[in-house]
């Protein structure tokens, strides 16, 4: 069994808790505007290539740095579409009693076993309805709805992330459309906006993709965070 992992970054500081052994993991079925990631879209793109075994090889000589305060975060692209390689992976991080975070948004389904071994799970919100999220991502939001439920139900631990983007989702009216998406959600620990920035755009450019938020600016990082109180307050 074979992975395609198209980054790895061995001191993540803000993909989990503690430090964290992130893998970036090649494919995702989603086209969001605002990716800073495109080169782990297609699931046959450039990727170094893991056995389960080596790729925990690698981890457990970084489990030193990230000891029992960190652990590995398992990202993309989105590491679902990878399933039987992400679930060996995650079953052999359990056996070494390493902390495992899966940072997804949820948009493969049939993944109860891959939870069963997760110890933390960051969702990433695309939209909080048909009409936006299909905007945003070219895909329906019905799977994230249902692995939303599946992670209740299991009782996972959520972390919620939202991407803001200047004159999209960066009003009062966006930010009371998540209090009402993520409020019913009765496993959620954190919560974050991320403002959106422009510093992966020379890759549409490397990959001769069309980039659809030409001439949008980065978010002003002070409002993003305003925004952020505001939806922080309306969940308490």
């Amino acid at each position: 069994m074979i992975g395609k992992i198209s980054s790895i970054e061995t001191m993540g500081l803000v993909d989990g808790p503690g430090v964290r052994f992130v893998v970036f993991m090649q494919g995702c079925p989603l086209r969001c505007k605002y990716c800073h990631n495109p080169e782990t879209w297609e699931i046959n793109g450039k990727a170094d290539e893991y056995s389960p075994k080596e790729l925990i090889k690698k981890i457990l000589n970084y489990k030193p740095y990230f000891k029992n305060n960190g652990g590995v975060t398992f990202s993309g692209g989105e590491p679902l579409m990878q399933k039987e390689f992400l679930l060996e992976c995650l079953k052999l991080c359990k056996k070494e009693n390493i902390h495992t975070c899966l940072d997804t948004a949820g948009s493969i389904l049939n993944c109860k076993e891959i939870l069963k071994y997760t110890d933390l799970v960051i969702f990433d919100i695309k939209g909080t309805n048909k009409k936006n999220y299909k905007e945003m991502t070219k895909f329906n939001i019905d799977n994230s709805i249902e692995f939303l439920n599946l992670c209740e139900k299991m009782e996972k631990k959520l972390w919620i992330r939202a991407v803001i983007v200047p004159g999209i989702n960066d009003t009062k009216e966006y930010i009371n459309e998540l209090i009402r998406f993520i409020k019913p959600l009765k496993n959620v620990e954190k919560v974050e906006l991320l403002p959106y920035h422009t510093l992966g755009v020379h890759k549409y450019d490397d990959l001769k993709i069309n980039y659809e938020l030409k001439g949008v600016l980065d978010m002003d990082k002070d409002k993003c965070k305003k925004l952020e109180e505001i939806l922080k307050e309306g969940l308490k």
